[in-house]
């Protein structure tokens, strides 16, 4: 098990493979600021969320992701401000990114677009000591902790209405390369995210919740296909089809005003066989904003 994880591993950071680098969650729609900095500042509120994932449940050393993000409309530079940070580990590597975001917020039609811009920091790192390598001697196979960073560079366009929203982005503009302390280099392929959905009233208290979540790097892609059904705007529940890979299950519920605790379960149906599981925690600071505004807010449950 461990070689299989440590082959996993070094084809990710240290080879040309055609595999994303960038974190995969499931709870793709409470999370748009992890990969659209034109988000910052939509929601006409100060919002927080927390996000803990663990990949592939029973693998040693599988994958954790742990995401914090904030973010708040601030009039005076005519859009908002955001902050999110990725915490990975994978197998002995870590991973962790650093972003600060910047939207610029306009009218157009009967919604609301942000321009954002984010810069950021992308740190990695590896602590050789734990590796269990089947051969020795191997010098592209460090023996001590090693680490490198580097400044990472991301864009993106966000609009929503009142009952739809879709959103452009991109990260790793300029494909950044990680110089590691022991001379090895990590290159950060660019990413592409694309992410829409839309609010459909059924009744007085149930409504649906179809959302699309695109990540690519050029030469691969995902594709989740989700649907959320909601009651009374405080209890939710849906699945997500995630293409060649399995099924998620989505659910959660408003323990108190604007304080939201959403669970997520990935059935998965690929040769890894083994599943995973997230826990997203989410709170919104209501502040007062001018009404014409106001009516631009993303969609009531999103």
């Amino acid at each position: 098990m461990k070689q299989t994880i440590l082959l996993l591993s070094f084809a990710l950071f240290f080879t040309e493979l055609s595999a994303q680098q960038d974190a995969q969650f499931s709870q793709n729609m409470f999370n748009k600021l992890a990969n659209n900095p034109g988000f910052a500042g939509s929601n006409q509120a100060i919002s927080a969320t927390g996000l803990f994932r663990s990949q592939w449940s029973g693998f040693e050393g599988a994958p954790t992701t742990t995401n914090l993000s904030v973010h708040a409309p601030i009039d005076r530079i005519h859009g908002g401000l955001g902050l999110s940070i990725i915490s990975e580990e994978i197998a002995q590597f870590e991973n962790t990114s650093v972003n600060l975001s910047y939207a610029y917020q306009t009218q157009l039609g009967t919604g609301q677009l942000g321009i954002g811009l984010s810069l950021g920091m992308y740190q990695s790192g590896l602590d050789g000591s734990l590796l269990n390598p089947s051969q020795t001697g191997d010098d592209a196979i460090p023996t001590g902790e090693t680490n490198g960073n580097a400044f990472d560079l991301g864009a993106g366009l966000y609009y929503n209405t009142q009952d739809v929203y879709f959103g452009l982005s991109t990260a790793h503009i300029t494909e950044p390369a990680i110089d590691w302390s022991d001379g090895q280099t990590q290159q950060l392929k660019q990413h592409y995210f694309l992410i829409a959905g839309s609010y459909h009233e059924l009744t007085s208290t149930l409504s649906l919740n179809p959302s699309i979540y695109l990540k690519s790097d050029g030469s691969s892609s995902q594709l989740d296909i989700n649907t959320n059904v909601i009651y009374n705007n405080k209890l939710w529940g849906g699945v997500s089809y995630r293409l060649d890979d399995g099924l998620v299950i989505l659910t959660g519920l408003e323990l108190m005003k604007d304080l939201k605790l959403g669970l997520a379960y990935d059935l998965v149906l690929s040769e890894i066989a083994a599943n995973s599981f997230e826990v997203m925690l989410g709170y919104n600071f209501n502040i007062k904003v001018d009404t014409q505004v106001k009516k631009y807010k993303n969609p009531r449950f999103l």
